[in-house]
């Protein structure tokens, strides 16, 4: 008898993987009560680290604009000339506090920067894509990467059950299982924003953007045995390499590049320009470089600054908005969510979260509020009030239509979940590289508590991919057939 799941309440779910939406393509909508009910539950999971991203480390620096894309938007800190500080985290995604720096994972790659116009949080990752397109489906990501309920031991058998469900995640688990998966550290990885952001001028114009993070020291990777010989000999070797490199002087640099797709050409585009698990080919949108950023100095009190800080995708100044990606729109609620969980309601009255420019927000009281609003604390008023300049905002709308529906992206002429992985491995990975991705992948299938009947799971869905990948894996994992 099949066991049909529900909410918490025991009210039948109504999906497990897709979102409510306006449209195949539009924003998804607050009624969604199943997605707010596994959101907000997936958020209150773990006290007190973090759900993901509980190891990292980071610091402080500036981001200087050299070329102008005042074309593109209106954001302050975009602007040529402009010098912003900045603060960055790094992080794995799935480990714990304790978890090793070099485990075979995404790195996080979280920067805020202390605008003039308030915080913005640009929350990304070492890689341009990510696992699944649906954030209805990412509390289950996750505990499939984390620890069984029984034995609490990571369990890879579980990881390959998850991924070879939702094919969307060929591309960002080709990356991982790639040498990419174990960068040799954190000052030798590029970062991406990976998802879609709307940018929009001072003439309400409008554009789609995706940044890059092009670290100046060049890309170094370690392979899956330098990256377990790393684990043994220093856990925290990353937090470690970034901490003497600072204090030694050697300040790491970013190159900053954007790609800018015009507003229109999103519509009728060959595949889906907002699925987060598919790349916008630089062939149609090449990368332009508008300026770079510097770490320079380290925390002074790793708890206070770097547990404490808090990044929410949702901080985002004027000349810069939400694009229809799902993941992103569902990370605008989740993340300040987890945080008001995590720190308290006002963990933006930390020194570290704190926005350099001026606070007049009618929001008052909670735990621990030391920063006093003073009268009067509501709006409208007539007693002199702060009052919004919605000037600003003039270009951060657009027109969306449709049924309420829960579906997957509405599909472009190219949509296709092997495409783009079967072209890094033609197009991008040396002969090498291909030979460490098909023994990565087996070493990782390999585990003992991989199934018979999942490692042919594992063939099918590499072979998927590409025929050469899936034989070498077959080849690897004794898969007959």
């Amino acid at each position: 008898m099949v066991a049909y799941s529900t909410d918490d309440a025991g009210i039948p779910a109504p999906h497990d993987g897709l979102s409510q939406s306006v449209g195949p393509n539009g924003p998804l909508l607050l009624q969604d009560h199943y997605l707010i009910q596994k959101l907000a539950h997936f958020d209150r999971e773990r006290v007190p680290e973090r759900v993901v991203h509980a190891k990292g480390g980071g610091a402080y620096g500036e981001l200087e604009i050299t070329e102008d894309v005042s074309q593109y938007t209106r954001a302050g800190l975009f602007q040529k000339g402009k010098k912003t500080p900045l603060l960055l985290r790094f992080s794995t995604v799935a480990g714990e506090l304790g978890s090793a720096d070099s485990a075979r994972d995404p790195r996080g790659f979280a920067l805020k920067f202390y605008t003039e116009e308030g915080n913005y949080d640009l929350v990304g990752n070492n890689t341009p894509i990510f696992f699944i397109r649906d954030p209805s489906k990412f509390p289950d990501f996750i505990h499939s990467q984390k620890r069984r309920a029984d034995n609490q031991l990571r369990d890879n058998n579980n990881q390959w059950d998850f991924w070879t469900l939702n094919p969307e995640s060929a591309h960002q688990v080709s990356f991982v299982m790639t040498d990419r998966g174990t960068p040799k550290n954190w000052r030798h990885m590029h970062g991406f924003g990976s998802h879609t952001f709307m940018w929009y001028n001072a003439a309400g114009e409008k554009f789609w953007v995706k940044y890059h993070f092009k670290t100046d020291q060049g890309v170094e990777n370690l392979t899956a045995g330098e990256a377990k010989a790393l684990e043994a000999e220093d856990p925290d070797a990353f937090r470690r390499d970034l901490w003497n490199a600072i204090e030694k002087g050697e300040y790491p640099s970013w190159t900053v590049n954007v790609q800018v797709m015009p507003f229109e050409a999103a519509a009728d585009y060959r595949f889906n320009p907002f699925d987060l698990t598919k790349v916008w080919p630089h062939e149609d949108y090449p990368e332009i470089t508008i300026g770079r950023f510097t770490l320079n100095r380290n925390p002074q009190n790793y708890f206070a600054e770097l547990e404490q800080s808090a990044f929410q995708p949702s901080s985002m100044v004027p000349g810069i908005a939400a694009s229809p990606d799902k993941m992103l729109q569902g990370r605008l609620f989740s993340y300040p969510d987890t945080q008001r969980y995590r720190i308290g309601p006002n963990f933006l009255h930390l020194p570290v979260n704190r926005p350099l420019s001026p606070v007049h927000s009618y929001n008052r009281d909670g735990a621990m509020a030391f920063h006093a609003s003073p009268d009067p604390v509501y709006a409208p008023n007539t007693v002199g009030g702060p009052v919004a300049d919605q000037e600003l905002f003039t270009g951060a709308d657009y027109h969306v239509a449709g049924e309420i529906v829960r579906s997957a992206y509405e599909l472009h002429k190219e949509d296709d979940d092997f495409a783009q992985p079967r072209a890094l491995w033609e197009k991008v990975l040396t002969d090498s590289e291909r030979a460490n991705l098909v023994g990565n992948i087996v070493g990782h299938a390999s585990a003992p508590e991989v199934t018979a009947d999942m490692k042919r799971r594992v063939v099918e869905y590499w072979t998927n991919v590409h025929p050469d990948l899936g034989g070498g894996v077959a080849k690897g994992l004794g898969v007959q057939g």
